[in-house]
């Protein structure tokens, strides 16, 4: 998916996405340089060229894993990239993580699991009137705990396995996901912007990863991609 490939109307679409704006040039991690073209206005502009590059390359990765059957777990907690990030979660019958990330998802994967089937439990019973033995207070209190889970493990409820694989909106926002794939070798595609280090996931997709307009055209792109 080289960027010579695209049109005078796809040049335009992602100038109008703000795709290509990184931070400013003050907390640019050294690693990124090769992947910038320039500067504006002290902002860092990632060169496109590399952007449509990795932008392909992970697209590939995500359609053979998704193809082989495989989990891939989506992950984007910040407002910017909730909606894209659940909608194509949702579309694909797969996990996503838009809340926060729960500490043990991936490294104390049994235990996460246990809990996430207590919920399921509880939300199914809940449903079906089963709650309605216990008393008033009782009830309120399942009716809390319900609630309070249902940000947490809402999203969750399709991991039925490890997955083989995490999409996430921001790596250096989301360390702790990194660095429990990381640990177990689950390969991570993560949009990187300027003040990323890049070498920390498989998968790169250099772009803006702070603005809602470009990280709805990146998963687009991959939803299309996958299709």
């Amino acid at each position: 998916m080289p960027a010579e490939t695209l049109t005078e109307e796809q040049i335009a679409e992602i100038a109008k996405t703000g795709l290509f704006y990184g931070h400013k040039k003050t907390v640019t991690h050294p690693k990124m340089k090769p992947f910038l073209g320039g500067r504006r206005n002290e902002i860092e502009i990632i060169d496109p060229e590399q952007t449509m590059k990795s932008l392909g390359k992970a697209i590939e990765f995500i359609k053979g894993v998704v193809s082989q059957g495989g989990l891939v777990l989506w992950v984007g907690t910040k407002p910017a990239a909730k909606a894209a990030v659940k909608g194509i979660a949702d579309e694909l019958k797969a996990p996503y993580v838009t809340f926060r990330w729960l500490g043990g998802i991936l490294t104390n994967f049994k235990v996460i699991s246990a809990r996430l089937n207590y919920f399921l439990d509880l939300k199914a019973k809940q449903a079906k009137g089963e709650l309605s033995k216990y008393t008033k207070k009782e009830q309120l209190e399942f009716a809390k705990e319900v609630q309070k889970m249902t940000r947490i493990f809402d999203g969750l409820a399709p991991l039925t396995r490890l997955p083989a694989a995490l999409f996430i909106v921001d790596a250096k926002e989301h360390e702790t996901a990194v660095r429990e794939a990381r640990r177990l070798k689950i390969p991570v595609v993560a949009v990187i912007d300027s003040n990323d280090d890049p070498t920390l996931v498989d998968h790169p997709i250099f772009g803006n990863d702070h603005a809602k307009a470009s990280i709805e055209w990146i998963v687009e792109r991959i939803r299309e991609g996958i299709k």
